[in-house]
């Protein structure tokens, strides 16, 4: 039982097909794979030409397509037009590989292969779910990025990015069946299952319940049956989690705690007051705002307002991206997606961090500096967190503030 490995998804293997074209054009599983993906009109039978043209002069079907005359392909000129267009999208994106990080090409890949177009003609719960996982693999690629930057931890380029990918997807194919692990599934897949501990996330409007099934009675049913079913797959233990902010279209969007939340007993709740202050379900009513190269974002008090307990710990900012469309997010705004380069961070003043100094940082939590090395312009905190152990940051990128 259990869920599909994100990497083995039709939507994720197209997009990473890509990704392998534009780092090794003559890679011949990813050329079949995105020849008419999305359609551009080329069929089998033209690529069963361009492979037998390919196995007759010994060459790729990269090369054939690049100059079809000279091999004789036997194409008509409609075709063959369409050949050039596709050669001529790769052999751009191949262009700026070395210039442009993983999440700025990759975001370019789906916006003009128009792969971000063909998933948003499709408005089933199916095709909804592909949306979300493309979303979810920027975002990804987004914090990657980040990650290795602040951290100062090497290439942030698409190449890099498919190596860590190549390290993930063979976790995923592990299939020892008797080793622990973690199951990751949709609701809808875990019906008729049991499991000791059950973990619920992304508990947030627009989410659980979703956009689009909010705002009609029978949907929000629907949703609310769906969320009984999650609780009810845990024998002895549920823990229900809620993001304060998600990674949406290129930037940070403030979340709201999930109405549902509101139709627990508390008698059944073993839950962390406190944790978000007096505004319980509801985010701190007092608007916070973080701002750097990459975005600016403002977080206001929510619409609606909660009195129960808080579940659950508070999310980092920067805790792995995923995210929903609303109904107010368009095709438009998913094609026009901000694409960014993670750049230095602004208004970060190395001189104030000092050996001792207790730090806020906005993914890893509160930590302390045990040690600091390096020239001024490459210098490294290395610190101790609370709860993401020992990391070494390089100061230049880094976000955090100073608590003491």
């Amino acid at each position: 039982y259990g869920g599909l490995s994100f990497y083995q998804r039709k939507e994720i293997k197209d997009v990473i097909a890509y990704f392998r074209m534009v780092v090794n054009p003559y890679d011949e599983e990813a050329f079949r794979r995105i020849i008419n993906f999305p359609a551009r009109g080329i069929g089998n039978t033209t690529l069963t030409k361009i492979a037998d043209t390919a196995r007759l002069h010994n060459v790729s079907l990269w090369e054939i397509i690049g100059d079809p005359l000279r091999y004789n392909l036997n194409v008509n000129a409609g075709t063959a037009k369409k050949l050039e267009g596709f050669r001529e999208l790769i052999a751009e994106f191949i262009l700026q590989l070395k210039e442009l990080s993983a999440y700025e090409l990759a975001t370019k890949i789906v916006k003009q292969s128009g792969i971000a177009s063909e998933a948003y003609q499709d408005q089933t719960p199916e095709g909804m779910s592909r949306q979300e996982n493309l979303q979810e693999l920027l975002g990804g690629i987004h914090e990657f990025c980040e990650s290795r930057q602040e951290e100062g931890l090497g290439g942030i380029g698409l190449m890099d990015f498919l190596s860590e990918v190549s390290l993930l997807s063979d976790q995923d194919t592990d299939k020892e069946a008797d080793k622990e692990k973690v199951t990751m599934m949709t609701v809808h897949a875990s019906k008729g299952l049991e499991f000791k501990n059950v973990f619920i996330v992304g508990l947030e409007e627009d989410l659980f319940p979703s956009a689009m099934a909010k705002n009609e009675f029978r949907g929000l049913e629907e949703e609310r049956r769906l969320f009984y079913v999650a609780i009810t797959r845990a024998k002895e233990f549920c823990m229900i989690t809620y993001a304060k902010s998600r990674f949406r279209n290129g930037q940070i969007n403030a979340s709201n705690p999930s109405r549902f939340l509101k139709d627990i007993d508390e008698a059944f709740l073993n839950a962390n007051a406190g944790v978000l202050g007096s505004g319980g379900f509801g985010v701190l009513n007092r608007p916070e705002t973080y701002t750097n190269d990459l975005y600016n974002y403002t977080n206001t008090s929510p619409r609606e307002s909660f009195s129960e307990k808080t579940i659950g710990q508070r999310a980092d900012y920067n805790s792995r991206p995923s995210s929903i469309p609303t109904q107010a997010t368009s095709r438009a705004n998913f094609v026009n997606a901000k694409s960014a380069t993670p750049k230095v961070s602004a208004g970060i003043n190395t001189g104030e961090v000092s050996i001792g100094a207790i730090i806020k940082h906005e993914r890893f939590g509160i930590g302390k500096v045990t040690a600091i090395s390096g020239d001024p312009d490459s210098r490294k905190a290395t610190v101790e967190f609370e709860n993401s152990g020992m990391k070494q940051l390089l100061l230049k990128f880094a976000r955090f503030e100073v608590v003491k």
